[in-house]
């Protein structure tokens, strides 16, 4: 199993960011380079608790689907969103928020696993956890600035 780790600052409340966190629009926008679209479940504004999302996007040169749902959803603090039915083994994406004088840290926890024995541990080590870390870290980027820009 791989776990990615990032923790991002936005001048923002949590309140504002956790809501651009689980907006589906700020999601598409911050996924555009992948062409990612929500194609079934919730498709657009905001998702909640157990409610799901399957996204279509282009990584690796193939285009992919991926559902979610939202098992587990404590307002304004935190919220999961694990794969029911995708390429992965398994995918859990934990979203943990804090505000403090005006700051949010906004914590990510993305844990998964790759199919395919040896020959998918070796796509992780050499390809899948930097692009994940990279989308991520693109993610991240547009909330921040989604996020600063709704004060």
């Amino acid at each position: 199993m791989t776990t990615i780790n990032l923790t991002t600052k936005i001048k923002a409340s949590k309140q504002i960011v956790f809501d651009a966190s689980r907006n589906i629009s700020v999601h598409m926008q911050s996924a555009s380079k992948t062409n990612e679209k929500a194609i079934a479940g919730v498709t657009s504004g905001l998702i909640n608790l157990n409610e799901t999302v399957t996204w279509r996007g282009k990584h690796f040169g193939f285009y992919l689907t991926h559902k979610s749902r939202i098992p587990v959803m404590n307002f304004y603090d935190y919220f999961v969103d694990e794969m029911e039915e995708g390429k992965f083994k398994s995918f859990r994406h934990e979203h943990f928020f804090e505000e403090e004088n005006g700051i949010t840290t906004m914590k990510d926890t993305l844990q998964y696993e790759t199919p395919f024995g040896i020959f998918g541990e070796l796509f992780d080590i050499l390809f899948l956890e930097k692009h994940l870390t990279n989308f991520l870290l693109e993610r991240n980027k547009v909330l921040k600035e989604v996020s600063e820009q709704s004060i």
